[in-house]
């Protein structure tokens, strides 16, 4: 009898063992190191500020009562998604993250990161990105390097430019013509002006959720990419820089993903990360293009290429 129950019992150690390691087996398939599977693609929206823009108050659309923090949680809820949301003139911006840091791996591109653009239609964003070194949830200041892409390298880049823009003095939302003088607008280099509404979309072009009668964004301003290609009116072209921007080629080509070996800091230095887990994504462009309106970047999600191999 003691045999008996000795054996029963080191088959029931046996059972719980193959049990034990069979859990543990599918739970580290996609990561050894770690039993919690994560998601290749956006988790979390940290910030969504548009600037003035045609599609602002529809990508996502606001609805009245809407502040702040419920543009943002439907700004999360799109790019979750992998639906497109717009950030509006330059310098408008969301700020994403995800359930783990994207690892920089040597020699390969890391992220995808999704927009509307296609042939002919680059509306190129600046991208910054950033590692939680401190870990303490959130992209510190100081914890922020810029995606340095074509244009950098070039040397055709604006840093530290800034652009305010001011809320329409009148309701003009119904007009069914195009406004010349509908949103004023003025940069620290001595330009200003209006930005124009079209016939196309009649809602406010203004954030209707933000109380400031400003608008003030700084950034890296890009060179103007809108080229008119013949006399007619919908002759447009924007033409795509060759690499390191958002929205600036279609999502399965392999322009719309990044190293993130090309971050640098703000002298231009290598910033040498071992991954990221923060990206943002502001139109790097303060430019119209006839019938086609401002050029604005679309953001609609991002992938990490390690774990959607």
């Amino acid at each position: 009898m003691k045999n008996i129950k000795r054996n029963s019992g080191i088959a029931m150690l046996a059972s719980i063992a193959i049990v034990a390691f069979n859990s543990c087996s599918s739970d580290t398939t996609s990561q050894p190191d770690d039993p919690k599977v994560y998601k290749a693609n956006v988790t979390k929206v940290l910030e969504y500020a548009p600037a003035f823009g045609q599609f602002v108050n529809t990508l996502p659309p606001y609805e009245e009562g809407d502040t702040v923090e419920s543009m943002r949680i439907k700004a999360e809820k799109a790019l979750q998604n992998n639906a497109v949301i717009t950030l509006g003139g330059f310098g408008g911006y969301v700020v994403f993250g995800f359930d783990h840091t994207i690892a920089n791996i040597p020699g390969k591109r890391d992220v995808r990161i999704l927009g509307n653009a296609f042939a002919n239609n680059a509306e190129p964003g600046v991208i910054l990105v950033a590692y939680d070194a401190n870990k303490n949830g959130i992209p510190d200041e100081e914890e922020w390097f810029e995606i340095a892409g074509s244009e950098h390298e070039k040397g055709s880049v604006q840093s530290g430019y800034e652009i305010v823009y001011y809320r329409p003095a009148k309701a003009l939302d119904d007009s069914q013509e195009e406004i010349e003088q509908y949103i004023q607008w003025e940069d620290n280099l001595g330009n200003k002006g209006w930005k124009k509404k079209n016939s196309f979309h009649h809602q406010s072009y203004y954030p209707q959720w933000v109380t400031s009668d400003v608008l003030r964004f700084k950034g890296t301003l890009l060179p103007a990419n809108a080229t008119k290609v013949n006399e007619t009116e919908s002759g447009w072209k924007l033409q795509p820089f060759a690499w390191g921007y958002a929205d600036n080629y279609p999502n399965k080509h392999e322009g719309s993903t990044i190293d993130i070996d090309w971050a640098v800091d703000k002298n231009g230095n290598k910033a040498n990360l071992p991954g990221i887990d923060f990206i943002k994504v502001y139109t790097g462009l303060n430019q119209e293009a006839g019938w086609l309106g401002e050029t604005s970047t679309e953001v609609g999600g991002a992938i990490d290429l390690h774990l959607d191999e």
